[in-house]
């Protein structure tokens, strides 16, 4: 269980460099995308967190090769020290105000080279842990490292938000107060590359590493080198993670705009807010991932697919009219904790898909991919909105459409439950 948890906590604190952007979204579209449209400067700020993500794949091919030939722990280390770099660079980038648009090009630029760290640590986190776990287990650290770690990234930042915010109260918090989120992200590197020399390499890949040496790999069963025999496995996964990863950043990843913009929660309640919901990420996942272990993959995959067509649409509606905190703060956790159903077990589900010896890049290639393709929705989501009023109306259509999306290809994705090799 150690590199179960090493990875999660090394996921983790990447994900909170990642995470600090949707927090300060509406303070970034005043600094690095102002216009007289709201929504518009919104829809801005977002296209950078997309244009994180879809480096991502990049990353993903880049460092997934590297993992595949020269193990994981390599490289989680650069991958790491590169998130951590470039997150923090995002704090001393001057303003629109300031440079006019060559700042937002700057910041565009910051976020295209996050991504494709970003990619590097998927391929290194979301396969050693499950690589070194026993097989009846596999779906726990799928939840354990996906969902929990993401959680516990969330938690960070949260947390982050809230000190930062009190040290920088009101307005200093639209002059300064952003910039340190970002500065934190070099605290964040610090610890996961503390993390990281402490973890173990992959098992799996070690042995594969000697039998190759050994040279006992019969020439009948040589081992694949190429992921072109593994183009379906590979599409398929990108719409599950499409679905799953768009269902996660359009709950618990658009709360802080939701709720800023809808219900005008204060700065201080907000923080407290998310992160109680980020507590509801890990629980949940580490839940979701266990229950696959349980009852099989795509059993808990369907029943996540049809909870969440049916209470995430309703829980938004219900959050737009909710007027008092407690209420509002209800509401978020449940969404969160839903949210992350889908998005738990995706871990492991690609690993089954694919060899040892192309593990690495096949589940960062289609992780990735899908996430970049998620990740969009929120971008999608704020263009296609004309008033902050009509969010919950269009969030509530666009999660029961990835839902939907979901349930489909679980129904098409053979089962391979704890079939590693």
């Amino acid at each position: 269980m150690a590199a179960v948890a090493f990875s999660s906590l090394g996921w983790a604190f990447d994900l909170f460099d990642l995470f600090i952007l949707l927090y300060v979204a509406p303070i970034l579209a005043k600094v690095f995308f102002p216009s007289d449209n709201p929504m518009l400067s919104l829809a801005g700020v977002y296209a950078a967190f997309t244009a994180t993500l879809l480096m991502r794949p990049l990353g993903g091919y880049l460092f997934g090769t590297y993992a595949d030939r020269n193990g994981r722990k390599r490289a989680m280390v650069v991958a790491a020290t590169g998130v951590g770099l470039s997150t923090g660079l995002m704090g001393v980038l001057p303003t629109v105000q300031t440079l006019g648009v060559l700042a937002t090009l700057l910041f565009l630029a910051l976020r295209l080279v996050q991504g494709v760290f970003m990619g590097g640590m998927v391929a290194s986190t979301h396969t050693l842990g499950t690589e070194s776990i026993a097989p009846h287990r596999r779906g726990l650290a799928s939840g354990i490292i996906s969902g929990g770690g993401s959680g516990v990234g969330k938690l960070l930042a949260s947390l982050a938000f809230l000190l930062v915010g009190a040290l920088f109260p009101g307005p200093e918090f639209e002059v300064w107060g952003w910039r340190v989120m970002f500065f934190t992200g070099l605290l964040s590197s610090l610890l996961g590359l503390f993390v990281v020399t402490r973890l173990q390499e992959s098992p799996m890949w070690v042995a594969l590493q000697q039998e190759k040496a050994s040279r006992k790999l019969a020439a009948s069963n040589p081992v694949p080198s190429s992921l072109k025999a593994f183009v379906p496995a590979v599409l398929l996964g990108i719409v599950l993670t499409t679905a799953g990863g768009g269902l996660s950043y359009l709950t618990s990843g658009y709360l802080p705009t939701f709720m800023k913009l809808v219900n005008h929660v204060k700065p201080t309640d907000l923080g407290l807010i998310l992160s109680g919901s980020a507590l509801a990420v890990i629980v949940s996942s580490v839940a979701a991932g266990a229950l696959t272990d349980w009852i099989g993959r795509k059993r808990a995959m369907v029943i996540y697919g049809l909870v969440s067509l049916v209470a995430i649409p309703l829980l938004y509606q219900g959050m737009s009219s909710a007027t008092d905190l407690h209420s509002i703060g209800l509401h978020a956790v449940l969404l969160s904790g839903v949210g992350t159903f889908c998005y738990a077990p995706l871990l492991i589900v690609l690993n089954e898909r694919f060899p040892t010896a192309l593990r690495a890049s096949g589940t960062s290639l289609s992780w990735n991919v899908g996430f970049a393709l998620g990740g969009s929705m929120p971008v999608l989501v704020s263009l296609f909105t004309k008033v902050a009023a009509d969010l919950s109306l269009s969030l509530a259509v666009s999660t029961a459409l990835l839902a939907a999306l979901y349930l489909a290809a679980t129904l098409l994705t053979p089962a391979r439950d704890n079939r590693m090799s």
